[in-house]
């Protein structure tokens, strides 16, 4: 099993599927690791020499930012937004969506679960 930036990576697949498993590497991204790493994209990861899982590190090392890093650096982002107060940061602090969609009636996902609210009561005569 190749372990790749703190990833153990799944031996029974191809590479370039493999590869996805790490955090911040995407196909294309993958594609262009092991064309730089001159490893075959249909090669499993368990098929893979230490010489080629060498390259593949080296090039992650040396031109990507992924797992841990690319995390913090997502979470220190959307800090920033909500400290300078922005419409996008706002959004974050309030938890709802900030790409646009309309929440009326669907961001389940955004807002979480349902929260009831009592209907009016009619007044007696």
């Amino acid at each position: 099993m190749a372990r790749i930036s703190g990833v153990d990576l799944p031996k029974n697949k191809r590479g370039v599927i493999g590869l996805t498993y790490i955090y911040g590497v995407g196909l294309s991204t993958a594609q262009k690791i092991l064309t730089s790493a001159g490893v075959d994209w249909d090669k499993k990861v368990d098929e893979w020499n230490d010489d080629e899982q060498a390259n593949i590190r080296q090039f992650i090392s040396d031109e990507l930012t992924v797992e841990g890093e690319l995390r913090s650096q997502t979470q220190m982002n959307i800090k920033r937004m909500m400290d300078i107060g922005c419409y996008r940061g706002l959004r974050h602090r309030k938890g709802l969506p900030l790409r646009g969609q309309r929440t009326k009636n669907n961001s389940r996902t955004r807002k979480g679960k349902r929260k009831t609210v009592a209907g009016k009561k009619k007044a007696t005569k």
